[in-house]
């Protein structure tokens, strides 16, 4: 004798490997039947099976079943066992807080997350500091990439980094791609 442990919500049962509680009976159709897990009780309901479901020998479409009932899916039958269910109250870890953001020998801020890297990016939202490594990026298919906050969720912006002094001729020289020339030959 076999015995199965049903989960919480929809158990599929049938022949095929699709199913989540696969049957390899020649009269147990591909997609049988499914049997819903709720607080309420078990619920059986029929999937169009050929050789039909039955709860304690009669031939249902949906019906609840008792514990200590017999279910057939086609020539296979089952008894429903009552268990005692445990409930399992999982432990979330409490987040961290963020680390004060120190500032760095070149005169920015860093991440708070990796002290030693530059904070390159704040979010729009809740105002989080963070560098290349800590910000999520998200593309669609040919779309354009979304730089997101992984504290909210939301939106996150560049931080400007110090400015580099230019000068025209140099301007100049990179957007007409010029070759620099020494002025004193001739």
């Amino acid at each position: 004798m076999r015995s199965y442990e049903l989960r919480a919500g929809v158990n599929r049962l049938g022949r095929s490997a699709k199913n989540d509680l696969q049957l390899d009976h020649p009269t147990v159709s591909g997609a049988h039947c499914e049997i819903i897990l709720t607080a309420d009780g078990i619920l059986v309901r029929d999937l169009g099976s050929t050789n039909g479901t039955y709860i304690n020998q009669e031939q249902i479409t949906e019906r609840n079943i008792e514990r200590g009932g017999v279910l057939h899916v086609g020539e296979v039958e089952m008894e429903v066992e009552p268990i005692k269910g445990n409930i399992a109250i999982p432990k979330f870890e409490e987040p961290q807080p963020a680390r004060a953001p120190q500032v760095l020998p070149d005169g920015m801020v860093s991440c708070p997350n990796h002290v030693e890297a530059r904070a390159t990016f704040r979010c729009t939202h809740c105002k989080q500091l963070m560098c290349d490594e800590c910000v999520h990026r998200l593309k669609r298919v040919g779309g354009k990439l979304h730089l997101l906050c992984p504290v909210c969720s939301n939106a996150c912006e560049p931080i400007a980094g110090p400015k580099r002094k230019r000068s025209f001729f140099g301007f100049l020289q990179k957007t007409l791609k010029m070759p620099s020339k020494s002025r004193g030959k001739q």
